[in-house]
């Protein structure tokens, strides 16, 4: 995927003033009400999940890379708006937990990358919820999910679904500073508790 180059983990985000914020470019407004596909991702914890299948409420946070860029890339990714910050994000989800398990809601992490490189994360940051891999962008495809290319690769970008019922409930986008997302999504939950 990366050309076999050593991968450099980042855990924390530079000063928020030397990230550039991302702008609402309206790439998921289209999001909130859609059905979600029959597509099977596989899952950190063995097997696949398909989001059609969800019934309960579930926070499925979108991110573009979790400890999968080369070190010597990264002052270029961090350079594009929204790019930086998957850790920080995955690892607020992860301390917030608690928050989620108590309003009886499911956390779920995707990204296109590899399952190795998820199962990685998931050990190195001891994440307690899966990730789920669209390695073959199918989902976003399905979707619409809004990417970024880089370097010849396509990634997702971050973006927080709130789903239940076999559908998208709210599409949080865009998600800024990336170690907040899991603090904007309790305040939806909260906002619209009776959904």
């Amino acid at each position: 995927m990366h050309g076999g180059r050593a991968l450099k983990v980042v855990s924390e985000l530079p000063p928020i003033e030397e990230l550039t914020p991302p702008h609402n470019d309206g790439a998921a407004a289209h999001l909130p009400g859609v059905q979600l596909p029959a597509i099977e991702l596989p899952s950190t914890e063995g097997g696949c999940v398909a989001l059609s299948d969800l019934v309960a409420l579930t926070v499925v946070f979108v991110l573009p890379s979790i400890g999968g860029i080369d070190g010597s890339l990264l002052e270029e990714w961090t350079a594009i708006p929204g790019a930086r910050g998957c850790t920080a994000e995955a690892c607020g989800f992860r301390d917030r937990l608690h928050s989620f398990r108590s309003a009886r809601v499911d956390v779920l992490g995707l990204s296109g990358q590899p399952g190795w490189q998820q199962r990685d994360a998931v050990e190195r940051w001891r994440l307690p919820y899966p990730l789920l891999s669209d390695e073959q962008l199918q989902l976003a495809a399905s979707l619409g999910l809004p990417t970024l290319e880089f370097h010849s690769q396509t990634y997702l970008k971050r973006v927080t679904l709130v789903v239940s019922q076999r559908r998208v409930e709210a599409a949080l986008y865009p998600v800024f500073p990336p170690d907040q997302a899991a603090e904007q999504a309790l305040a939806w939950l909260a906002e619209n508790s009776s959904a």
